[in-house]
């Protein structure tokens, strides 16, 4: 169980030898950069001790660390060798990326969710990412951005981009501007990201074509405010 002691939370991992030790590490070291929130560590042979802080907070205990601990928690007790999630997973060359985000005031709860498809229309992977508080165009722009490094993880060259978001769409094709300085770093930061895939092609859909991406924003914004 995770203790909370000198300003972190603290759990040490026993494993049956260090390789399985050090590949409970590289699953936990993807999830971490997954949510950018990374832990410290020590490892010893067959033990892992990790501590989780914010240090944007002055590295107090945050809900990003508590995040972080369940998540880890869960690669824990569903594989605790870590050998599922740093398997590579079959590359896709090509990818259908379907983003949304959604936001419960506006500023208010976000989550970002997004689902990538093969090209005949199955499920690669899907999730969501609790935000916190912010605008519902953040957290539309963090689903394209979380789903874009999760299509090049997997290998793809061409990603085609659908998406609810007139504005979001029409800013990635050039012919709305960026006019809110809030999201041009996130812009900019997309704009970077797709530099690494051959293409990348932009769509609007209507919201009814959008479910399965925004089924994974309400799911975890309920989890998450249900919790308190």
């Amino acid at each position: 169980m995770w203790q909370e002691k000198d300003g972190a939370l603290y759990r040490k991992f026993e494993f049956k030898d260090f390789d399985q030790a050090f590949q409970f590490m590289q699953a936990v070291a993807a999830e971490a950069e997954r949510q950018n929130h990374h832990p410290r560590w020590h490892n010893k042979w067959n033990v892992v001790e990790i501590w989780l802080s914010t240090h944007d907070a002055g590295d107090k205990v945050t809900d990003r660390d508590r995040k972080l601990a369940k998540a880890i928690d869960n690669l824990y007790k569903t594989d605790p060798g870590g050998l599922k999630a740093i398997t590579k997973a079959p590359e896709h060359t090509e990818i259908k990326l379907y983003a949304d985000g959604g936001s419960r005031g506006n500023p208010g709860p976000s989550a970002s969710g997004f689902v990538l498809l093969d090209m005949d229309d199955n499920i690669i992977f899907k999730t969501g990412v609790y935000l916190g508080i912010t605008t519902n165009n953040q957290a539309e722009y963090q689903a394209l951005k979380f789903g874009l490094e999760q299509a090049q993880k997997l290998g793809a060259r061409e990603v085609m981009v659908f998406m609810d978001s007139l504005l979001v769409i029409n800013q990635l094709k050039g012919i709305f501007k960026v006019k809110n300085r809030d999201l041009w770093p996130i812009y900019v930061a997309i704009q970077e990201r797709a530099k690494n895939f051959k293409k990348v092609t932009y769509q609007h859909v209507p919201r009814e074509l959008n479910k399965l991406a925004d089924a994974e924003v309400n799911t975890t914004l309920d989890a998450e405010l249900n919790k308190n």
